[in-house]
């Protein structure tokens, strides 16, 4: 089963067996996102940060707190990783439901905890590189995250087409993204900047006519892109 649900800024497309299971991602992503804006209201500066932020008012949350975490690993602003935490936060809630097969894609930030082979679709823009994706294998969980400075609505410093990164969490994967993307210009130190995190498993980098790799990442494919499943509002 497949079903989008938008709640303000954040749009998601979630998959799953069964609707009870689908219903516990927009539970668990209403009350995330009620606890994050709480914390935004105490600590505004926290929506704008570019770097790591640890000067704040008040107790964090579960999902500040993540954030957080990604944002120090990898020296970006905590808001980098919020669409991929969200993604995280709502697939575990399907699987403490029971779920074997969840995935949530949050405009391109992807968390998933499958039983099942899934192809997740590389969308580049006007790249020379389209109809790509990764062969996913069953997974107990796994963030699979994109930055781009060419599509969507992404900040990025760079000039990627693609940051693509692969690691153990949606939220660890959505802020070294970001980083990637911002270090485009120069593949080589952007990949070795990963090296160095904790948690993050493979990197894939397109930038016009040019696409390098790094990492242990999903099987890469020649795939039909369908525009029609990007999540976006």
């Amino acid at each position: 089963m497949k079903e989008k649900f938008q709640l303000k800024q954040t749009v998601v497309t979630i998959v799953a067996d069964t609707v009870d299971e689908i219903e516990r991602a927009k539970e668990a992503i209403r009350s995330h996102r009620r606890q994050l804006e709480y914390f935004i209201g105490l600590n505004p500066f926290f929506r704008y940060a570019l770097e790591p932020f640890d000067d704040y008012v008040g107790t964090p949350p579960e999902i500040v707190r993540r954030m957080m975490a990604a944002a120090g690993a990898t020296g970006v602003g905590p808001m980098a990783a919020v669409a991929g935490v969200i993604a995280d936060l709502a697939v575990e809630a399907m699987v403490r439901a029971g779920a074997s097969y969840a995935v949530v894609d949050n405009g391109g930030d992807i968390a998933l905890s499958t039983d099942r082979e899934v192809i997740v679709g590389i969308y580049a823009g006007d790249s020379a590189f389209s109809n790509l994706g990764f062969k996913v294998s069953p997974t107990p969980f796994c963030g699979i995250c994109t930055s781009s400075a060419t599509v969507g609505p992404s900040i990025s410093f760079g000039t990627a087409d693609v940051a693509c990164v692969v690691a153990q969490t949606a939220c660890l994967a959505d802020a070294a993204a970001s980083a990637l993307g911002n270090m485009s210009a120069h593949p080589h130190e952007a990949f070795e900047a990963l090296k160095n995190i904790r948690g993050v498993d493979g990197a894939l980098l397109i930038v016009r006519d040019k696409l390098a790799t790094w990492g242990v990442l999903p099987t890469l494919i020649r795939t039909s892109l369908d525009t029609t499943c990007i999540t976006h509002a």
